[in-house]
C-alpha cells in the first residue's frame, strides 16, 4: 500500500468531520503519522560516511528522524579537506550530501565537538541509536628514529595543509630541498606527489588555499620518490592516479629496471584492473618514448618515481641534528605473490639524500569516548555489520568501521550496510524505538548550558556563499576560510 494510501485508510470520522488535516500532513513529510514516538537518530561525524549513512535511513524508514554532530563549523569531512584539489568532480558528492541535510527529517549541527562539549552517554539518552562516523582523524606512526624531525611531515597534515583543514594551517611545510621521498604507494600518496611537481598554472584554478599555491610557486622541489615495501603488483593506487603521473606536465618518470624483473611474466595471472595498471607501469618504466613523447621528456625540469622492495629504517639528520638530510631504506624480497605477498628484509639498506620526507602509510581512528569499546590495534571499534560489540543502541560506519581503506564509493557501501543493519533491528524490535526520547531538543539545551552554539546548515550555507565569492574574484572554485574563527564569524552574520 502505498504510504498516502495508508494514511487516507487511517483517517477516522467524528461528528462527520475529518481529524485535524495536520496531522496527515506530518505523515506526508514523513514524521509518524499520531504518534510522539518517532525513531530519533544522532550521528557524530559529517563526512562521508555521516551523509551517505543519513541518506539510506532517511529512504528506509519514512519516519525516522536524523541529527549529524561535526566538530568542525563546515561539513562534508574529507570530501572537502581530503580530496585533491585538482580532482573537482569527486566533490560533486556534495551535491548528494546538501540534498540530505536539506531533507524535512535531517538536521545538522556544526562545531560540536563530541566527547568534550557533549558525551556519547548523553547522545545515548537523547536518542534511540547513536551511530559513530567520524572517521579517523590520527596518524600511523613509522616507528622509526628521527620520524619527529623537522621537515617530516604525515600525508594526513600536509594534505590538511593545502586543503585548508584548520588545525594544519600552522603546518608551513619547507619546500626549500631538491628531492622529496613519500612513503607509501596509494592514492593519497600519488595525490601529493601531483600537487608538489604540477605547475602552478594548474593549481592556481582549483580550491587549493592560497598560502598553500604561494609556498607551492617558491618551491625548490624537483624530484619526487614514491616508496613501497612491496613490489609492482602490490601497488595501492589506482590507474588513474598513475596516468596523472605520466601526463604531468614538466615532469618525466625516473624508474629502476630491476624492480620490474619477472613482472612480464607475472602479468598473465593478475585480474583484469591490476593488469592493466602494472602495463602502464611497465611501459612507463622499460618501453622506449615514441619521438614526441621523448622531447617532452628531455625538456622537463622535474622527476618522479616509484621505488619498490623498500621500508624506512631511520630519518638521517643534518649535522646539527636540526632537520632532514636522507632517509634510510631497507632492501625488501617478496615472499609468495600476489596480495598476499610479505615483504621480508634482505639486511642490505641505501641511503636517500633528501630534505622532505612525507609518511603516506595511512590514517587511523582515535578513540572518542571511554565508554565505547575500541581495539587501540587495529584502531577500529569492534563491530558487526556496524552493530558495536557490547553497546546496545550504538553503532559504527566509514573508517572507523573498517579502519582508512577504499574510495568513497566504499564507504557509501559501507555506510549503507550499517544504516540496514540498524533499520532491521528497529523492524525486529531489537532496538526499542517505541519509548518517546528528546533528540536534539535536550542536547541543544544542554550545548546552551555549557556555551556552545551549533552552526546548522544554513548557517554553513553562508559560509559557502562567502568562500565561492572570493574564490570567483581570484578565478578559482572557492577561496576556503582557514580558521575556525572566521568561519564561525560568518556563520553568525
Amino acid at each position: 500500500m502505498s504510504g498516502h494510501k495508508m494514511l487516507l485508510s487511517g483517517l477516522k470520522w467524528t461528528s462527520g468531520r475529518r481529524i485535524r488535516i495536520s496531522r496527515l500532513h506530518d505523515g506526508i513529510n514523513g514524521k509518524a503519522p499520531f504518534s510522539s514516538c518517532t525513531p530519533k537518530v544522532c550521528i557524530v561525524g559529517g563526512g562521508p560516511a555521516g551523509f551517505y549513512t543519513a541518506q539510506h535511513l532517511i529512504k528506509a524508514r519514512q519516519d525516522v528522524e536524523v541529527d549529524i554532530y561535526e566538530r568542525l563549523p563546515v561539513p562534508f569531512g574529507l570530501v572537502r579537506f581530503g580530496v585533491a584539489p585538482d580532482h573537482p568532480e569527486v566533490k560533486n558528492v556534495i551535491n548528494t550530501f546538501t540534498q540530505t541535510a536539506k531533507h524535512s527529517r535531517c538536521s545538522f549541527y556544526g562545531n560540536v565537538n563530541v566527547g568534550k562539549d557533549v558525551s556519547v552517554g548523553e547522545l545515548k539518552q537523547a536518542y534511540h541509536a547513536v551511530i559513530l562516523s567520524y572517521g579517523a582523524e590520527g596518524n600511523r606512526s613509522m616507528g622509526v628514529p628521527g620520524e619527529d624531525l623537522a621537515g617530516v611531515y604525515s600525508a594526513k597534515d600536509f594534505v590538511g595543509w593545502y586543503n585548508g583543514l584548520p588545525s594544519c594551517q600552522e603546518l608551513s611545510p619547507d619546500l626549500s630541498c631538491e628531492t622529496a621521498v613519500i612513503l607509501g604507494q596509494g592514492n593519497v600518496a600519488l595525490d601529493v606527489a601531483r600537487v608538489l611537481l604540477s605547475p602552478v598554472d594548474i593549481l592556481k584554478k582549483t580550491d587549493i588555499t592560497q598560502s598553500a599555491l604561494e609556498a607551492l610557486a617558491a618551491s625548490r622541489v624537483r624530484r619526487v620518490l614514491i616508496v613501497g615495501r612491496r613490489g609492482p603488483t602490490q601497488v595501492a593506487c589506482t590507474i588513474k592516479e598513475v596516468r596523472e603521473m605520466v601526463n604531468l606536465p614538466d615532469t618525466r618518470p625516473e624508474m629502476v629496471v630491476a624492480d620490474f624483473e619477472g613482472v612480464k611474466e607475472a602479468l598473465k595471472d593478475l585480474p583484469r584492473p591490476r593488469k592493466r595498471l602494472t602495463e602502464l607501469m611497465l611501459k612507463t618504466a622499460l618501453e622506449i618514448p615514441g619521438e614526441k613523447e621523448q622531447e617532452r621528456r628531455n625538456k622537463s625540469s622535474r622527476i618522479w618515481g616509484f621505488r619498490f622492495f623498500r621500508s624506512p629504517v631511520e630519518i638521517l639528520a643534518d649535522p646539527d641534528h636540526s632537520r632532514t638530510a636522507g632517509i634510510r631504506l631497507a632492501v625488501n624480497r617478496l615472499e609468495g605473490s600476489g596480495e598476499a605477498a610479505r615483504a621480508v628484509l634482505t639486511g642490505e639498506v641505501e641511503d636517500v639524500a633528501c630534505g622532505l620526507v612525507i609518511s603516506s602509510i595511512g590514517y587511523k581512528s582515535l578513540p572518542i569516548d571511554p565508554s565505547v569499546p575500541f581495539d587501540s590495534r587495529k584502531a577500529i571499534v569492534p563491530n558487526n555489520m556496524g552493530r558495536i560489540q557490547q553497546a546496545a543502541g550504538l553503532y559504527c560506519s566509514g573508517w572507523l568501521k573498517t579502519g582508512p581503506t577504499g574510495v568513497i564509493a566504499t564507504t557509501m557501501n559501507n555506510s549503507f550496510d550499517t544504516a540496514r543493519s540498524l533499520v532491521e533491528d528497529m523492524d525486529a524490535g531489537t532496538l526499542d524505538v517505541l519509548a518517546a526520547k528528546p533528540g536534539s531538543h535536550s542536547i541543544s539545551s544542554l550545548l546552551e548550558k555549557r556555551g556552545v552554539k551549533p552552526v546548522t546548515f544554513s548557517d554553513w550555507e553562508k559560509i559557502d556563499s562567502v568562500e565561492t565569492q572570493r574564490g570567483e574574484a581570484a578565478g578559482k572554485p572557492r577561496e576556503k576560510l582557514l580558521t575556525v574563527e572566521e568561519m564561525l564569524q560568518v556563520a553568525r552574520k
